[in-house]
C-alpha cells in the first residue's frame, strides 16, 4: 500500500538550465512537502546521477545545451532497468509535447508553470511510479516462492523414487530369500 508519505519521501531530480526554473520548482515542491529534491543544471548529469540515486522522478527540460531533453531520455533508457521511464517533461514548445510522449517521457507540464497543476501532476505520476515498484517487488516475491517450491517438488520426487527403488530392492530381496527357502 502506497501511503502519503511514500510519495512526499520519493527522490526526485529537477534538470533545467535556467536558474530560475530549478529555483521555482524546488520551492513548489519542498512547498508541497517533497523531502528529497535534487537538480540539476547540467544535462549531461543526468544519467549518471540517475544511475546513482535511482530517481523515482525526473523533472526535465527539454530546451537544453549541450543535451537536450530528447537525448537525454534516450541515454536514461539505458540505464533505466526497470522498464519504466521516470520522466516529467517541462517545456514551453507546444510542438514538443507529443514528441517527448513518444520519446519515452511519462507526463508534462507546461511553462510558465500552474502550480496546482505541476504538484498534481507529480503527485499522480509518484504514485504510479512507486505502485509499478511495488508490483515489481510482489512479482520477484512470487517468482522466488515459486522457484523454491518447485526445487522443494523435486526434491521429495526424488526422495519418493529413492524410497520406490529402495522398496523395490527389499521386495525382490524377500522373494529370492523365499524362493530358497
Amino acid at each position: 500500500m502506497i501511503t502519503e508519505s511514500d510519495i512526499l519521501d520519493a527522490k526526485l531530480l529537477i534538470v533545467d538550465d535556467q536558474e530560475s526554473n530549478v529555483i521555482l520548482l524546488e520551492q513548489i515542491l519542498h512547498g508541497a512537502g517533497y523531502t528529497c529534491v535534487t537538480s540539476t543544471m547540467d544535462s549531461r548529469a543526468v544519467v549518471e546521477l540517475h544511475g546513482r540515486n535511482h530517481y523515482d522522478l525526473i523533472l526535465l527540460d527539454l530546451q537544453m545545451p549541450d543535451m537536450d531533453g530528447f537525448q537525454v531520455m534516450e541515454s536514461l533508457k539505458v540505464v533505466e532497468t526497470g522498464g519504466y521511464l521516470p520522466v516529467l517533461v517541462i517545456t514551453a514548445q507546444p510542438g514538443h509535447k507529443l514528441r517527448a510522449l513518444k520519446a519515452g517521457a511519462r507526463d508534462f507540464v507546461s511553462k510558465p508553470f500552474d502550480v496546482l497543476e505541476v504538484t498534481t501532476r507529480i503527485h499522480n505520476m509518484l504514485e504510479v511510479r512507486l505502485l509499478y515498484q511495488e508490483v515489481g517487488n510482489y512479482s520477484r516475491k512470487l517468482e522466488q516462492m515459486v522457484e523454491k517450491r518447485t526445487a522443494e517438488l523435486h526434491e521429495s520426487e526424488a526422495r519418493f523414487r529413492a524410497l520406490r527403488e529402495m522398496a523395490g530392492f527389499c521386495a525382490q530381496n524377500r522373494q529370492r530369500r523365499a524362493s530358497r527357502t
